[in-house]
C-alpha cells in the first residue's frame, strides 16, 4: 500500500541529515535556474532533494527526443514545456517545495520581474551571448544577489577538470572553463551532471552562509 508523506515528515528527515539550523535556511530560501537542459534540470533536481523551498524555474523550449540523453525528463513527456514537465518531476521528490514555471525568455524588459524573489540565481544556458547577457543583466538591475554561473563541460575530459572558482564575491563559475560544444566534443550526461553538481553545492553553500568555494 503507497504510503503518503507529509510535510513535517520530510522535513524532519531532511533536518536530521543536514541539520535543523541548515535545513531551516534552505527551507526558507528561494532558488532561481534559468535554462532547463541539461546543466538546470539536474540543478533544480539537486536543489529539490535539499529541500529548498522555493524554486523559480525558468525556460521557454520544450522537451525534445534529443534532450533525453542528458536532461532530467522522461520519453512521455517529450513536446511538454520544459517548465511544466520539470516541476511535474519535482513533485514527485519533492512533493511540499514550491515551484514557480515561468514559461518565458529572459529579456531586459522582464528579469526583475522573474528574478526579485530569488535569493540565489543560477545560470544555466547554453549559449555564451545568453549567459553574459543574464549575469550583466543581474548585476546591473538586481545588485547584491548571488550568481551561480556555468562555462566548460564538454566532452569525455576527466572528471576532475569540472571546478568551482569564485570570479567576485557575488560571482561563481563552474565548469573547466575551456570545453565548448562541436562535432568532435558534444555533451555527454555524466559531464554535465557533474557541473550541475558543482552548482548546486555552490548554492548550497551560499545559502550557508560560506564562500562558494
Amino acid at each position: 500500500m503507497e504510503r503518503t508523506l507529509t510535510k513535517e515528515e520530510i522535513y524532519r528527515a531532511l533536518a536530521a541529515r543536514h541539520g535543523e539550523e541548515l535545513q531551516r535556511k534552505i527551507a526558507g530560501s528561494t532558488v532561481a535556474v534559468c535554462g532547463l537542459g541539461g546543466l538546470g534540470s539536474h540543478l533544480a533536481l539537486c536543489l529539490a532533494r535539499m529541500g529548498i523551498g522555493k524554486l523559480i524555474l525558468i525556460d521557454f523550449d520544450r522537451v525534445d527526443l534529443a534532450n533525453l540523453h542528458r536532461q532530467q525528463y522522461k520519453a512521455s513527456q517529450i513536446g511538454m514545456y520544459k517548465t511544466e514537465a520539470l516541476a511535474e518531476n519535482l513533485q514527485e521528490i519533492a512533493p511540499f517545495g514550491e515551484v514557480i514555471p515561468s514559461t518565458k525568455r529572459i529579456t531586459a524588459e522582464n528579469i526583475d520581474t522573474l528574478l526579485e524573489g530569488a535569493d540565489v540565481i543560477c545560470e544555466a544556458f547554453d549559449r555564451a551571448e545568453e549567459k553574459a547577457a543574464l549575469v550583466n543583466g543581474v548585476f546591473e538591475r538586481l545588485p547584491g544577489r548571488p550568481v551561480v554561473a556555468a562555462s566548460g563541460m564538454a566532452g569525455f575530459g576527466s572528471s576532475n577538470e569540472i571546478c568551482t572558482r569564485q570570479i567576485t564575491g557575488k560571482l561563481v563559475l563552474c565548469g573547466d572553463e575551456t570545453s565548448e560544444v562541436s562535432a568532435d566534443s558534444c555533451l555527454f550526461a555524466s559531464r554535465v551532471m557533474l557541473c550541475a553538481a558543482h552548482q548546486a553545492h555552490a548554492v548550497l553553500r551560499i545559502l550557508a552562509g560560506e564562500n562558494a568555494v
